[in-house]
């Protein structure tokens, strides 16, 4: 397939995953700031907290996430058709083991942890442990939905995402309007709405997967060669994804125990608005992150390369149009959208905000390195690295710093993480330049952004009393600023070219 095909496919895929993105923005803030209200803050907390601990066991299953991914795209794009129905078949009943793995380990170790070491008012513990058992069950959902998503990922079907996502998000408001008018206790209520909300969703999925793709049919069997391949594959990236479970959900545990639910909530609401603001990058690397993964089966490396680069620079650029307003009036939009804001949320979603950029240029190396199929090093260093930030959340909360601090070991570790991702991926395929991606990718971003950020700021203190009216205007110039900056030092002449001519051509058609 030529690369004009290519790219009119991503530039569409990309499209459309916006679309659906506006529409979980625009109906999830609002929900936020209902259930945050409707709950208080110390029951969201215990929401994040004790969903949290369930999440902590994600790392099995994140692994195998990325294998199903990789080996689906990988067929795919070698046109095996036999083999990708052997691998998906292999790949669900692997999921299913895992589902029962990690409901053996919640109902044990998880359960008792719940119980006897976590931070959470002795009158709450009932509806904690609710949270818990509707927390498990939803994941468990989302294990056994993997392999399912992962075919409409490699076949490029986004469009699939775009519809379901606004099915889903609409039974997401119908929840907070129950929650509105329910009697019972609302956080029982919330979690077991939730989890019906993951049912429904998990069916949609497996409906449209079985009628349009012809390797989703489902009957078990068991093909060594494969289950060897995939699970030696997923063995690794399962030490890998334990330091992201210890990285993210262990600091919300120790913080849990430090600081208390209050806390949990800021961090909560905080990361929420992260991960909301980072899916407009990450809906950029989803539609790339097949393209990459073929390029390399079918032997474009240098195409590939270039794919990765590319997904380098723009998913930080995209991730600083909207990050940068959002720095600038944090304490304004976060007063507008909530009404109650739990403290330390404007510190923690700042600091959140950084982590995030910085670490949305290792998606694309991750793919990049799961093409390969090598990744036995690679999951081990990251696995040490992303581990590192729990002992040093735990020593700056011991030193008694405020508990917003507990972001910069993640700010740190993120850093460190992207460039031993590109320095072992340089070591597997030798035509990545180590002096491109840290002077032209990695400075050159970073730099660009700073001065957006500095100058933002200073435009913003011109106003003594920050209401709708400079929020807009503050906001606007600071998105005009991250515009201007990218086009004008993040672009190469090629692509400023390329967007030149599109504009003028728009400019004709309409003259």
């Amino acid at each position: 397939m030529d690369t004009q095909s290519n790219n009119k496919r991503l530039a569409k895929n990309t499209l459309l995953l916006y679309l659906r993105m506006i529409l979980i923005i625009i109906v999830g803030l609002y929900t936020s700031r209902v259930v945050l209200q409707t709950l208080g803050v110390d029951d969201y907390g215990i929401y994040n907290v004790v969903g949290g601990i369930v999440a902590m066991l994600a790392f099995l299953n994140s692994a195998m996430t990325a294998a199903s991914q990789r080996f689906i795209s990988y067929e795919l794009g070698a046109g095996n058709l036999n083999e990708l129905k052997q691998i998906f078949c292999t790949s669900v009943t692997i999921h299913f083991a895992i589902a029962g793995i990690i409901l053996v380990l919640a109902e044990t170790i998880g359960l008792w942890f719940l119980n006897t070491h976590m931070n959470i008012a002795a009158d709450r513990m009932t509806a904690a442990n609710w949270v818990y058992q509707c927390s498990i069950l939803t994941f468990i959902l989302t294990i056994i939905s993997v392999p399912y998503n992962a075919c409409i990922v490699a076949h490029e079907r986004m469009k699939a995402f775009a519809y379901i996502s606004i099915v889903e998000t609409l039974l997401k408001l119908a929840i907070v309007y129950l929650l509105l008018i329910l009697n019972s206790d609302k956080l029982i209520a919330y979690a077991i709405l939730m989890l019906s909300v993951s049912f429904i969703i998990r069916v949609i999925y497996g409906i449209y997967c079985k009628r349009n793709f012809e390797e989703c049919s489902y009957k078990f069997s068991f093909d060594r060669n494969s289950f060897k391949e995939m699970f030696a594959f997923a063995g690794w990236s399962v030490i890998g994804n334990l330091g992201f479970a210890l990285k993210d959900q262990g600091s919300n545990v120790v913080l849990n125990i430090f600081c208390g639910t209050a806390i949990n909530a800021a961090r909560g609401v905080a990361l929420q608005v992260n991960g909301i603001i980072n899916n407009f990058s990450s809906n950029f690397i989803m539609a790339l992150n097949p393209q990459i993964t073929k390029q390399y089966a079918a032997g474009n490396i240098q195409e590939s390369i270039q794919l990765v680069y590319a997904g380098c620079r723009y998913s930080f650029f995209l991730l600083s149009i909207i990050s940068v307003p959002v720095m600038v009036n944090l304490d304004y939009l976060l007063s507008l959208w909530l009404g109650i804001v739990p403290p330390y949320t404007t510190e923690f979603l700042f600091l959140a905000l950084i982590a995030a950029l910085i670490n949305s240029m290792a998606t694309p190396l991750v793919t990049a390195m799961q093409a390969t199929g090598r990744i036995r090093n690679f999951q081990i260093i990251i696995c040490i690295v992303m581990t590192c930030e729990l002992p040093l959340t735990y020593i700056t909360l011991r030193l008694g710093y405020k508990p917003y601090m507990a972001m910069i070991p993640s700010i740190i570790v993120v850093t460190v993480g992207l460039f031993a991702r590109f320095l072992l991926l340089k070591q597997l395929v030798k035509t990545y330049c180590l002096r491109y991606f840290t002077i032209h990718i990695f400075i050159k971003n970073i730099l660009i952004v700073t001065g957006c950020i500095l100058i933002s700021i200073y435009i913003h203190e011109f106003w003594n009393n920050i209401n709708f009216i400079s929020f807009i205007l503050t906001s606007l110039i600071a998105f005009i600023l991250t515009i201007g900056g990218i086009y004008l030092f993040g672009m190469t002449s090629k692509e400023k070219s390329f967007i030149n001519n599109k504009i003028k051509n728009f400019v004709t058609r309409n003259e």
